[in-house]
């Protein structure tokens, strides 16, 4: 071994494969290998295993009450209806929500775990949460900034710089604030965080031009957004795109959508591949963004109703 690195290439060669060995696990613990992170702190205290068991049953027995069809779900509290149109030419999912309070409106982790490349589809994880409706959130995995805040729990409190975060109060309540101007942990009436953007919408006038775009995204997309219309009302627009069929919408059209929907508030969530519509126990748009055997992507997070 010593005659070895008597030869001066022979030190190149070597730190040569310790560079690219190092590079490579860089890149791997950057975007394949699983790492589960602490939570920041807590707005409110964890609920007990007997009061989920006691959720998990009323939400069981409101479901087996409901009235329900492939565009409707009619309960006690809880009403939700599926409208789909086209749009420059694309196929567009208008979908109405109402409820009678705030706890309807929840969002999940995949593998129910906080951390870097974490995945899983949004309809895999819809249906371990018993969830009637989903979308994909904001696939906070996908960066190392942006607050992070779910089901009342702040995970991350690092600004994505001048980005527009859509807060979602206790009350149910959307609003939107900057990330640069803002701290997170000042934020305890929040019970959701979402760091994605631009918002759409705000107080019903459209507050992107035709040129506003997410970096690096084409004009026309898949696109996932969800507004407040009024109290315990919601909106959820979900476009296809990328297809034969469907071109997509671009960002001022998926705004004119929304306020055409009626939302007072409107925020865009992550896009493209990760667009996911999850109703009455299946995937409804045309989906992507997945590889292998599925065109679902895989996501770090879903919003849902239940």
């Amino acid at each position: 071994m010593r005659h070895f690195f008597h030869k001066p290439y022979r030190w190149a060669i070597l730190f040569t494969v310790l560079l690219l060995m190092s590079n490579t696990y860089v890149l791997l613990k950057a975007f394949v290998i699983p790492e589960k992170q602490l939570a920041i702190a807590a707005t409110k205290t964890t609920t007990s295993n007997t009061a989920t068991a006691s959720t998990t049953d009323a939400t069981k027995e409101s479901t087996s009450k409901a009235t329900i069809t492939d565009t409707s779900y009619q309960s006690d509290d809880l009403s939700i209806t599926l409208t789909t149109k086209r749009v420059e030419d694309t196929t567009v999912y208008v979908v109405d929500i109402q409820t009678n309070d705030s706890s309807h409106l929840l969002t999940a982790l995949a593998e129910n775990s906080y951390g870097r490349n974490i995945k899983e589809t949004t309809s895999a994880i819809a249906e371990e949460n018993q969830a009637i409706l989903a979308i994909n959130g904001d696939f906070y995995g996908f960066r190392s900034t942006g607050f992070v805040m779910r089901n009342g729990i702040l995970y991350r409190d690092t600004a994505n710089g001048d980005t527009d975060a859509l807060v979602i109060d206790k009350n149910g309540d959307f609003s939107i604030i900057n990330e640069q101007t803002t701290s997170a942990k000042n934020l305890t009436t929040a019970e959701q965080i979402l760091s994605f953007g631009p918002a759409l919408v705000e107080k019903g006038e459209v507050v992107v031009n035709q040129s506003s775009e997410v970096t690096q995204s084409m004009t026309s997309n898949p696109r996932t957004a969800i507004g407040q219309i009024g109290e315990n009302h919601y909106v959820i627009i979900v476009s296809e795109g990328r297809t034969e069929s469907s071109e997509g919408l671009s960002l001022y059209e998926l705004a004119q959508e929304m306020q055409t929907a009626g939302a007072t508030i409107a925020y865009n969530l992550d896009g493209g591949g990760s667009s996911t519509l999850y109703f009455n126990g299946k995937v409804v748009n045309q989906t992507v963004g997945g590889s292998q055997n599925s065109s679902e992507r895989e996501v770090s997070d879903i919003l849902y109703f239940k």
